[in-house]
């Protein structure tokens, strides 16, 4: 595998000089600065490619190109925006860039209610908390109908909650939920937007008529659109799986487990229609498992990202060290090392806080510290499982 890392452009504190000393041999990163939906120009991508290179290091994957919520719920101006995003793939595809990642979540993308989850060492990390979701959901944005999907304990625990928290706890709520982890990532909502609530809850009006199955008629729409320049540019899009892997805020989900990869593949069967194979993602879902999903689903996978997970007897799930969790990476690294592309990206995912992380304000999950020693976990990893193969080469060739 190529080892890849998220970079958020010339912005970012961490630099391409800093990631050439750890490893890394490839870029993941997009044009941040350019709205979503509007097209993506040959100039802007070479700028940015042309920085890159001067750095050592070379462009392996777009992450993200994002999707327009108006393509999402099938909005008047979806076939403009569709084919703005074919101008930007053309684009992209000129200039030699054949990895395209992106979601089909609507509104929200992935999603936590703790970004600073201490562990016993003094590290941090990611954590989602089925109960304070459920707060988030029923007491702050006062979703109609919310309180149908959360358990009696559940709700229990939201009608405690609300006697004692502060409010200043609520915009530290708000702010995990629906601005730290989204502002960065698909631009729905800005750190400077003054009422990020009532913003969040006219763009979950957008879907009140969308169910699973008018989601996927519109994922179809989109993807059967944008193969034609995918194959005259060879380039692989590659879809995000749904974080967390289960209906959220009355929200359908798509791309969740077996059921819906099986789907996403036949409904649009283009080689060019593949996976981002976030283990990460895929392990919050007690249904999948994902070393069988990554095995049968091999030929699909074009980009990796390789983190891991824990979920709890509650439902609640969090970050998992590299070596640890049902995301299993152990076994995944074996079978892409062994039996998939020498140049398949992979990147590190969601990173731990370590030593000064905190105090670099890092987008969250996106620590150097934390994810460069994830980085050498893997690399390990990567390492044994190279000298195995190599070790059974050398003895299928061997005339003894």
């Amino acid at each position: 595998m190529e080892r890849t890392w998220r970079w958020f452009g010339k912005k970012d504190p961490i630099t391409p000089a800093m990631l050439r000393q750890i490893g890394v041999e490839g870029i993941v990163t997009a044009l941040h600065d350019v709205p979503n939906g509007e097209i993506w120009t040959a100039e802007d991508i070479r700028e940015m490619q042309n920085y890159i290179t001067v750095n050592g290091l070379h462009w392996s994957v777009v992450e993200s190109l994002p999707v327009a919520e108006a393509i999402k719920y099938g909005g008047k101006e979806r076939d403009r925006l569709i084919e703005n995003y074919k101008i930007s793939l053309a684009n992209l595809g000129k200039n030699g860039i054949r990895t395209v990642c992106y979601n089909f979540m609507p509104v929200i993308d992935w999603i936590r209610t703790d970004l600073h989850h201490a562990w016993p060492d003094g590290s941090t990390s990611l954590y989602f908390s089925k109960a304070r979701f459920a707060y988030f959901d029923c007491r702050i944005l006062q979703r109609s109908g919310a309180e149908n999907d959360y358990s009696d304990t559940e709700m229990q625990y939201v009608r405690e909650l609300d006697k004692t928290i502060t409010e200043a706890e609520k915009e530290e709520m708000i702010n995990s939920i629906i601005v730290k982890t989204q502002g960065f990532v698909n631009g729905n909502i800005r750190e400077s937007d003054r009422n990020p609530v009532a913003l969040f809850k006219e763009l979950l009006a957008l879907y009140k008529d969308i169910d699973k199955t008018a989601l996927r008629a519109n994922m179809q729409y989109f993807l059967e659109r944008i193969m034609p320049v995918c194959d005259r540019f060879g380039i692989n899009m590659t879809v995000h799986p749904d974080d967390p892997p289960f209906p959220v805020l009355g929200l359908p989900r798509i791309v969740t487990g077996e059921a819906d990869i099986d789907w996403l593949l036949s409904a649009v069967d283009n080689p060019h229609n593949g996976l981002a194979f976030c283990a990460g993602s895929l392990s919050a879902g007690l249904h999948n498992d994902v070393p069988a999903l990554a095995e049968k689903y091999l030929r699909r996978i074009h980009f990796v990202h390789l983190r891991s997970t824990d979920v709890l007897p509650n439902g609640d799930f969090i970050e998992a060290s590299h070596l640890e969790g049902r995301g299993q990476l152990v076994r995944l690294v074996y079978l892409f090392e062994h039996r998939a592309p020498a140049d398949l990206p992979m990147r590190i995912d969601h990173g731990r806080n370590m030593l000064d992380d905190e105090q670099k304000n890092y987008n969250p999950g996106y620590s150097f510290l934390g994810r460069m020693y994830a980085l050498a976990q893997v690399m390990g990893i990567m390492a044994a499982a190279r000298a195995i193969r190599n070790k059974d080469k050398k003895l299928n060739n061997s005339t003894i």
